[in-house]
């Protein structure tokens, strides 16, 4: 029987002792050092044979899973035509995120960065009837996308790995089954990999849809921050919603009156002025939370059924003077369109606007009687409640209101989260003050509802002959991502500690020292843990130390490591130790393949 065992003298494999210069997180460098992978571009990698098999083994656990519930793999191209994104308007929501392209002809196409559209039209292709329905489909396929600034490895790429699922029901029912199927898989998928995660409460964004969950691997590097509540929950920070805040009695508030503020047009000078001028009534200063900051905002609107080409519109939000906007909150309420800050050239269409100055008497449904024709579209943050008092612009160059009551004196066109949110404020479930912690997106589930089936047409014939548009569920997990993500997780000082299920072998053996007794000992160990289906990376090299084999053995951090040197082979045992470091014993050599396994059969119970 020839030998599996991937041997050192002849593996595809350059270890390195130093960091990679431009490596800014732990498993690039650690990834890149072990020769795992290698760089070709900013954001773009070049698997190697151990990042390979470890990928691999990260792949099978997914499919195992998701096989389990009953879904279909295919495979698309990642070379996709421009006319269905643009069906569904996303060839422009994503804006610079994608890489688009022409072939000869001159034809536009992209290269995927996920593939909802496809998954559609070729069930749309295919199904006409409810008979045909559930059905769910998912691929592992590359895919891309352009970041500006690629970082952290593989954990944000330009091309990437991803699992994405997708299913096709008759009715919403079926669309919520087939959502907490596939949640149910991620969550034991998580689980074997020994990736710790949290599922959070998120929003659909470009994905569109309504119920949206990501699952986040909590590390101090992640670019996503998550709110958790005493009862356990999270919520992406996007997806938090303030708790109702009850009314204030504003009967006894006086009316409202504007004084004058003259250089005031920052929220410093304000407080500064209107505690030297206008001392409260109550005795306490006047402070930040006192005041209503009124923000001017533009909504860049992607084409729709109105507007043949991208549309700007500007609106103003209020929010406590205490606190500061958070554009992607505030931004995931707007989408598809993106917003940003209004410029001047926007500013100069609304000459009601006074900078430095701007209140809400203009604005909404109260600027008509200000005699404002097309008025700019008005709202408020959650944490503007009914009968609250502001300090605030009125409107004028150095006037403000005080006094001027929320309900009372004027209203807004709707309330939105705005603000960013802080330790301590009230979890959206009511179980007490919020805390935060970061992660890294690893997975995200969505319910799609109609949104792409109703964009593409999909439609098929219900039990009464009646055509109805299919629901759909979609479902990704990053499975390069999930890789670094276990590699950042999982490591020491020394080097690599992958858990035994996917690591790129479950046994490393190395043969120390010149005496040819080790070298034999330890072929005839490679034999015994191969005839009991135990894969092994087996350091045979030749006029190498002993400290760099053991140097290699822990950086490329297979979980268990074999030893056989001239003073274990001479006293006639192996020594075997777990990477971890938890355990380092000689045994019988005759005993060690055993000893082996029955330590490998531990690890992957755990």
């Amino acid at each position: 029987m020839s030998s599996k065992a991937l041997r050192m003298s002849t593996m595809f494999l350059r270890t390195l002792r130093e960091d990679p210069a431009d490596a800014d997180v732990d498993s690039a460098k650690l990834l890149q050092r072990a020769g795992y992978i290698r760089k070709a571009a900013p954001g773009i990698w070049t698997w190697l044979p151990l990042g390979l098999s470890v990928l691999n083994k990260i792949e099978a656990i997914i499919r195992e899973e998701i096989n389990g519930i009953g879904a279909q793999e295919v495979h698309f191209p990642a070379l996709l035509p421009r006319e269905p994104y643009e069906a569904t308007h996303r060839w422009e929501e994503y804006g610079d995120n994608i890489f688009r392209l022409k072939d000869r002809h001159q034809a536009d196409y992209l290269l995927a960065p996920t593939h909802e559209e496809m998954f559609t039209l070729l069930v749309k292709d295919m199904y006409s009837s409810y008979k045909d329905l559930p059905v769910t489909l998912y691929q592992i396929q590359t895919k891309y996308r352009d970041e500006f600034r690629p970082r952290a490895g593989l954990i944000r790429g330009r091309e990437f790995i991803m699992k994405d699922a997708y299913s096709f029901t008759i009715d919403e029912e079926g669309m919520r089954k087939a959502y907490y199927d596939e949640r149910g898989a991620y969550e034991r998928i998580f689980q074997r990999l020994d990736l710790k995660y949290v599922p959070v409460f998120a929003m659909s964004g470009p994905m569109g849809g309504s119920a949206s969950e990501e699952f986040l691997a909590p590390m101090a590097i992640g670019e996503d921050t998550f709110a958790l509540a005493p009862s356990g929950k999270a919520w992406n920070v996007e997806a938090l919603t303030t708790p109702e805040l009850p009314e204030i009695d504003s009967s006894n508030t006086p009316a409202a009156s504007k004084r004058p503020t003259p250089d005031a047009k920052s929220i410093e000078n304000m407080i500064a002025r209107a505690n030297a001028d206008n001392p409260r009534a109550d005795g306490r200063e006047w402070q930040a939370s006192d005041i209503l900051k009124n923000v001017v905002i533009t909504v860049k609107h992607p084409e729709d059924a109105d507007h043949d080409e991208p549309w700007r519109e500007v609106i103003v939000v209020g929010v406590p003077g205490d606190r500061t906007v958070d554009m992607k909150r505030l931004e995931a309420q707007f989408a598809p369109a993106e917003l940003e800050e209004a410029t001047e050239e926007d500013l100069k269409k609304h000459p009601e606007l006074v900078p430095g100055y701007i209140g809400p008497m203009v604005l909404g449904p109260q600027a008509k009687a200000a005699g404002v024709e097309e008025p700019v579209r008005y709202f408020v943050d959650a944490h503007v409640v009914k009968g609250s008092a502001w300090f605030t612009g009125a409107d004028e160059n150095e006037v403000d209101y005080y006094d001027l009551v929320y309900g009372r004196d004027f209203e807004a066109d709707g309330r939105v989260e705005a603000v960013e949110v802080r330790h301590g404020d009230m979890s959206p479930d009511g179980s007490g003050p919020l805390s935060f912690e970061r992660g890294v997106e690893i997975g995200q589930v969505f319910q799609l509802g109609l949104k792409y089936s109703n964009a593409l047409d999909l439609k098929v014939l219900d039990q009464n002959g009646k055509t109805v548009p299919v629901w759909m569920g979609c479902y990704g997990i990053g499975v390069s991502r999930v890789l670094a993500c276990i590699a950042e997780t999982h490591h020491d000082d020394a080097g690599l500690a992958w858990p035994a299920v996917i690591a790129p072998a479950q046994v490393h053996v190395v043969a120390t020292g010149k005496d040819q007794a080790a070298f034999d000992a330890a072929e005839k160990l490679v034999d015994e843990l191969e005839e009991r289906g135990i894969e092994v990376i087996y350091d045979d090299r030749p006029k190498v130390s002993p400290g760099v084999k053991f140097k290699d053995a822990e950086l490329i951090g297979v979980p268990l490591i074999a030893v056989a040197g001239r003073d274990t082979v001479n006293n006639g045992t192996i020594e075997i130790r777990n990477r971890d470091g938890s355990d380092k014993v000689a045994v019988a050599a005759t005993d060690a393949a055993a000893t082996l396994a029955d330590r490998l059969a531990a690890l992957l119970q755990r």
